[in-house]
Formats: C-alpha cells, sequence, structure tokens
C-alpha cells in the first residue's frame, strides 16, 4: 500500500501554530474520524481541565496556548480540545519501536497501527519554546522528535495495565522538545511529569549523552549511556511492570546490540533499521506493532533523515538550515507497506 505525510512548517507563536496546525487537520479524512470517536472518548476516560493546565504551565507554559488555536479552528469548547488532545488521562494503543543511539546519531523505528497515524511532519518554531522537528500524535504530540538544541526523544510502550493518572508518551515527549537542552534536562522532566503508562523514553543530545528513562506511574528508573532500546524494562525494581510476553522485544534488541558495531553512520543506521531482511523492521500491521517510519536524527548538524514504509530512500531534511531560512519545498513524503490496513489520514 502507498501512503503520504504532509510537510508542515510553521513558525509564529504558540496560538497561531495551533490555529495552523488545526486549519491543516480540518483538511484530511482523519478529521472525520475523530469527530466519529469524541462519543466513545468521552466514555472513557475523565480529564480535569484546571489541574492539567497546572502542569502545561510547568513543563511547557505555551503550549496551553496551542491548545486554544486548535480549539478556535475546531470550533469546540476547549474542555473537549483538552480532552481529546491534551493528553492527560488518555489511552495508547500498544506498539513496538527500536533504536540505536551513539556515534552521532538516533536512529528509530515507529512501530504501530495504519488507522493511528496521523500522516504529519513537522517543522515547527514556536516564539516562545524551543523550535523542532517531528512526527505529530494526538494533535500536539510528537511520535518522536529533534530540537534545535540537538535533543533528541522516543518512546517505547512497556505496557497499558493499571494505568495512573497522567500524561501519555505523545504530550510527554513534546513537553520534552519545547522545553528541555539536554538529556540530563529531559531526565529531570522525566522523573516530575505524571506518567498515565510504563514507557521507556529514550533520550541522546548534542554532546553524545544518552540515556533510558524507564517511566510508569509507579515510578521511573534512569539508565544512563545506553545506545539500543526496545519495549521492556531492565531495572530490577520495575521488570514487574513489564508485559508477560517480552521475547521479541528482547530479540529486537539483542540484533541492534549485535549490529552496532557495524552500524557506523546515519545512512547506514537507516538502512538497517528499513531493510526488512535486518529483522527490526515489522510487518505485523494487524497486530499494532508493524513498522510505519524509520527516522534518523543528527544532533550535530540538526539533520533529520526520514523514510516512509520499507525499503524506503531516505529523505534528508535540513532542519538547522530550515531555521535560518525558512526553506524546505518538500510537501509531501511518499512510501510503501505490505498490508491491506487502512490509514485514516489519506
Amino acid at each position: 500500500m502507498r501512503f503520504h505525510v504532509d510537510v508542515i512548517k510553521g513558525a509564529a507563536s504558540y496560538y497561531e501554530l495551533g490555529v495552523l496546525e488545526a486549519s491543516k487537520f480540518i483538511q484530511t479524512p482523519l478529521y472525520h474520524s475523530h469527530l466519529n470517536r469524541r462519543k466513545t472518548s468521552t466514555r472513557k476516560y475523565d480529564t480535569n481541565l484546571n489541574e492539567a493546565k497546572q502542569f502545561y504551565e510547568t513543563f511547557s507554559p505555551g503550549l496551553w496556548k496551542e491548545l486554544e488555536g486548535v480549539a478556535s479552528v475546531l470550533k469546540w469548547p476547549l474542555e473537549e480540545v483538552f480532552h481529546e488532545y491534551s493528553g492527560y488521562q488518555q489511552d495508547w494503543g500498544k506498539s513496538g519501536c527500536t533504536v540505536l543511539m551513539k556515534n552521532g546519531f538516533f536512529a528509530r523505528n515507529y512501530d504501530y497501527h495504519p488507522k493511528t497515524y496521523e500522516g504529519r511532519l513537522l517543522l515547527w518554531e514556536p516564539k516562545e519554546g524551543y523550535a523542532s522537528i517531528g512526527t505529530s500524535g494526538r494533535m500536539i504530540g510528537r511520535i518522536d522528535g529533534m530540537n534545535e538544541k540537538g535533543l533528541v526523544v522516543g518512546y517505547h510502550l512497556v505496557n497499558r495495565r493499571n494505568p495512573a493518572k497522567g500524561f501519555i508518551c505523545a504530550t510527554i515527549a513534546r513537553f520534552i522538545l519545547d522545553s528541555c537542552a539536554s538529556v540530563q534536562e529531559a531526565v529531570q522532566m522525566l522523573q516530575q511529569i505524571p506518567h498515565r503508562h510504563a514507557f521507556n523514553y529514550s533520550l541522546y543530545d548534542a554532546a553524545g549523552q544518552s540515556a533510558v528513562v524507564e517511566a510508569s506511574g509507579r515510578g521511573t528508573a534512569v539508565r544512563e549511556s545506553v545506545h539500543a532500546c526496545t519495549n521492556h524494562f531492565q531495572t530490577e525494581a520495575l521488570t514487574g511492570e513489564n508485559r508477560y510476553q517480552i521475547t521479541e522485544s528482547l530479540n529486537r534488541l539483542s540484533m541492534t546490540a549485535m549490529q552496532s558495531g557495524e552500524i557506523s553512520t546515519p545512512l547506514k543506521a537507516f538502512n538497517f533499521f528499513n531493510k526488512p531482511e535486518n529483522g527490526i523492521f515489522k510487518r505485523n500491521y494487524g497486530s499494532w506493532s508493524g513498522t510505519i517510519h524509520t527516522a534518523v536524527y543528527v544532533p550535530e548538524t540538526l539533520t533529520m533523515l526520514f523514510g516512509l514504509g520499507e525499503n524506503a530512500k531516505p529523505v534528508a531534511i535540513p532542519f538547522g538550515e530550515w531555521l535560518k531560512d525558512k526553506r524546505f519545498p518538500v510537501t509531501k513524503i511518499f512510501g510503501n507497506i505490505e498490508t491491506n490496513e487502512l490509514f485514516e489520514h489519506q
């Protein structure tokens, strides 16, 4: 199946960026899907607007204005926009995801179900926060990304069991990108944020520092100087959070670690992650763990290699240059996957 992402560029106030992303969003079929799911969403979880706003003011003060900009376009009450897109008390489906971070690059496969994919890659420069490049999740959130300071973040589902009061992964990633300049700052934030589900957060920065933060509503643990990460906790105090079956996650971690010595450049990393014969790229789309995109971030040059589906030719996105001149002519990126599962954004 052939599919695409829209490349959206914006540099403005948070409110104006919210208006921009919502204006683009309502032109896609995904908007109507979100309208249809509102009744289900309101029954699934409760939220407290004032409670969540306090966290926004702590972790990314301007981002609340982006939600207000979204509300102005959707013509929904702010309470409904907040309920749907703030990431507070929401749910997240099961997913895969593998990361390798070393030698000046951060390589990641995003594994999930096509129907959940929003199909938006954003080059985003809010006036009040750090600029970033990344793929969108839950409107204002990010699936993975790198900010102007060279800090990169990705996440890996460990378990949805026993959700706690807190934020989902996509919103947490956005908090980090907007407000943190280094792995150390991101670790500190992840230890303060209330977490909805159990996730690994992989972090890499321009100084070559790396870490994985194992986080859930029951606590966090930090593993420093980690080069590869998949979908299970390794800190003994938190391994009880793991799913019963983690063999596939262990295998991907082992394969990535064994090959890491041969992966010396961003392009080699992209090809290793993106070619199915290497064992990291997955086609399990019906089981919510098929690879949708491969992203390699290079903090030193603020460059991203991005590809959709398998055996993709990576698109090199010069984010650092875009920050200077706001010129990047690509508006869509295309790719192919082997599945009959449908993408709702197209």
